[in-house]
């Protein structure tokens, strides 16, 4: 069902899309992934070739709708398809709100938010061609707020409303779409280094897993909107 088709993560060169690139590799799927610096691309790149030489790496900031239709270009012209976008890219800004700066909202805006419209908007044309899938990382901060995350819980909240009416506007098309809320992930996100402390939490190899499960749900299911979690939080 998924093999021989082809897969565009953003923000694919560490932690959430890495683990996701991984598992789509793994299983027979084309990919291509996007991160802003050349050489984090081109490392990334040689290092996923261990599991496919079906993967493209590609240097776009998700900010710049330009980028993203380059990239898209580029993966037409490598693979001749594109099945599946997973929108990933984003960062974090954890601040109190009075001293939040207006630079570092619209970091957050522009990546999160903008960012998966301008990864759709570059991609859909192509989905439609394939009634592919389109994916978005949120995350619980898409529906709990929480001190000092202003920017944070306004950019997810942002992407799990437009991941959802998008749903609707595209499944005419055959497209389905989904928007994943994970919480805790053992990622370098927000200046963490994994290491055994982060045991317990969510593991790029369980976002990858599940981004595979859910491409290779029988076409009448959809998973709409997907809250994943760790089964024991730890304060």
């Amino acid at each position: 069902m998924i093999q021989n088709k082809v897969a565009y993560i953003t923000g694919g060169t560490k932690g959430v899309g890495l683990g996701i690139a991984k598992i789509l590799l793994q299983n027979g799927v084309s990919v291509a992934f996007s991160g802003r610096k050349k050489e984090d691309v081109e490392k990334v790149e040689n290092e996923l070739k261990q599991y496919s030489d079906n993967v493209l790496g590609l240097i776009s900031d998700v900010k710049i709708l330009d980028n993203e239709s380059d990239a898209v270009k580029n993966i037409i012209e490598k693979f001749g398809r594109l099945d599946f976008v997973i929108a990933n890219a984003g960062l974090g800004i954890f601040k109190p709100v009075d001293e939040l700066s207006s630079e570092e909202w619209n970091d957050m805006i522009d990546t999160n938010l903008t960012g998966v419209f301008h990864t759709l908007k570059a991609s859909v044309e192509e989905l439609k061609k394939t009634e592919g899938y389109y994916i978005t990382i949120s995350s619980l901060a898409g529906a709990n707020f929480f001190e000092n995350g202003t920017g944070y819980n306004a950019s997810k909240f942002g992407v799990v409303g437009f991941t959802q009416a998008a749903m609707i506007d595209l499944r005419k098309y055959n497209i389905k779409s989904t928007v994943i809320m994970p919480g805790s992930v053992a990622t370098n996100f927000n200046g963490n280094v994994p290491s055994e402390k982060d045991d317990w939490k969510i593991q790029p190899d369980d976002m990858g897993n599940l981004v595979l499960d859910i491409l290779k749900m029988n076409p009448r299911v959809l998973p709409s909107k997907i809250e994943f979690r760790a089964t024991k939080p730890k304060s």
